[in-house]
């Protein structure tokens, strides 16, 4: 039972009656007394006519998934059961960060009938967002009372990164098949594998004729060959308290999410096996085995659920979390943070052992607050925040030589830039022979 507004009011125009009735201290007492009385037996009367708010069936339903950022609309069917018409205020009570607003609706419900309450939910954050329980206050002809009961309807929407850097696919989609010689020839070399025979044109190279397809055909016959496809790429995104930090108001991990997707997209495309592994201490997150449309769909399944774990990541189990996937020569892109010597010191000591094996690619997302703070030199202040934002790209850079010494190559870049910054060297080294 809750009481409303309008109660209160009724209540508190009792002071009506006591300033012009009430002339003595007994008489005010008395009328403010009858006037209670009064007020309480309305409630009452209001309470009972009031229908149950049991009595009220919940159909819930709703997409499973939607990309952070999206919306989509979450579908309550109420039905009454009851024998009486139900005036009532309902609150379907998602999470917070479901994004889903002014979350109360007024509406009545006569006996035997369905109504229908739409919800829209833009939520603010990945991974699974619930709601258990629906509120339904149901008030009585006066609207001084209310019943009021929460019901179980459960549901739960999975919420995916957004993969914005999809943008950057079509056109490294477009530089692939000119390197794989859709739309122009490829000569053989290191990383190449024979494609086709075709007919010898002016300008091709003397040292590409197959001599023995020239004796069978009567004419003259050249190999074209490809870069090199069925290679394995192996993506491991370090998920410890590093990835939590906030860099342009998105976390380190997100920003890794959507290299990974987009290179996964592109690598895919090219031919390649990807394999996915979310890693701190222990395996968070793995995808292996799946190419294409199904490649893509369990990466970012896999990802809504993961969130940075506020411990040190241990480096020394990557090796053999990276023989686990493949024994073969693959592409190891790691993705973690290299902005201090300190929170490197675990990683240096591990790269040779992948890199003996292994073209390694170390990437990392860049602050852009801190290279735009090194201009603004204006006053004190700046000064020193300019001379701190030097510092930090130093010590970056002195880290991102000492991964390259061990063979490694680095990739760094705005939450923005890293993408698209990951896939054009993911080209480079195919254009290159070096997968």
């Amino acid at each position: 039972m809750t009481l409303t507004g309008r109660f209160v009011a009724l209540l508190a125009l009792g002071v009506v009656p006591i300033v012009l009735l009430g002339r003595t201290p007994a008489m005010a007492t008395a009328v403010l007394g009858l006037w209670v009385l009064a007020a309480l037996a309305l409630g009452i009367l209001d309470l009972s006519l009031a229908g149950s708010p049991r009595r009220v069936a919940l159909t819930r339903s709703l997409p499973t998934r939607v990309r952070l950022g999206e919306s989509v609309t979450s579908d309550l069917y109420l039905t009454n059961t009851g024998t009486r018409r139900l005036n009532m205020v309902v609150r379907d009570a998602w999470q917070p960060s479901a994004g889903a607003g002014n979350n109360r609706t007024r509406l009545a419900l006569p006996p035997g009938e369905r109504r229908l309450v739409s919800l829209q939910l833009t939520p603010t954050r990945r991974g699974e967002r619930r709601v258990d329980r629906v509120t339904v206050r149901s008030f009585g002809p006066l609207g001084l009372w209310a019943r009021q009961a929460t019901l179980q309807a459960p549901g739960q929407i999975r919420v995916l990164p957004p993969f914005t850097a999809r943008k950057h696919l079509p056109s490294r989609i477009t530089r692939l098949k000119e390197l794989d010689g859709r739309t122009s020839l490829m000569v053989r070399g290191q990383g190449t594998e024979f494609d086709s025979l075709r007919e010898y044109v002016r300008g091709d190279d003397v040292r590409s004729i197959d001599w023995r397809a020239t004796a069978r055909h009567n004419d003259v016959m050249v190999r074209t060959w490809r870069p090199e496809r069925d290679r394995r790429v192996v993506v491991l995104i370090d998920s410890g308290r590093t990835s939590a930090a906030r860099v342009d108001d998105e976390p380190r991990l997100d920003t890794a999410f959507e290299a990974s997707l987009l290179l996964a997209a592109l690598a895919s495309t090219a031919g390649d096996h990807v394999d996915f592994i979310a890693y701190d201490r222990r395996v968070r997150g793995r995808v292996q085995g799946a190419q294409g449309a199904e490649l893509l769909s369990r990466m970012v399944d896999t990802m809504a659920l993961i969130e940075p774990e506020l411990i040190e990541t241990d480096w020394a189990a990557v090796p053999a979390q990276v023989r686990a996937v493949t024994s073969r020569q693959a592409l190891v892109v790691l993705i973690t943070s290299i902005d201090a010597a300190g929170a490197s010191s675990a990683l240096l000591p591990v790269l040779p052992q992948l890199t003996r094996r292994h073209t390694v690619i170390v990437a990392s997302v860049t602050d852009p607050t801190t290279l735009a703070a090194t201009h603004e030199r204006g006053n004190r202040e700046e000064v020193y925040r300019a001379a701190a934002a030097e510092r930090a790209l130093l010590d970056v850079a002195r880290v991102s030589a000492a991964i390259r010494r061990q063979g490694a190559e680095v990739v760094t870049g705005s939450p923005a830039d890293l993408p698209p910054a990951l896939a054009d060297r993911y080209i480079a080294l195919k254009a290159a022979g070096r997968l």
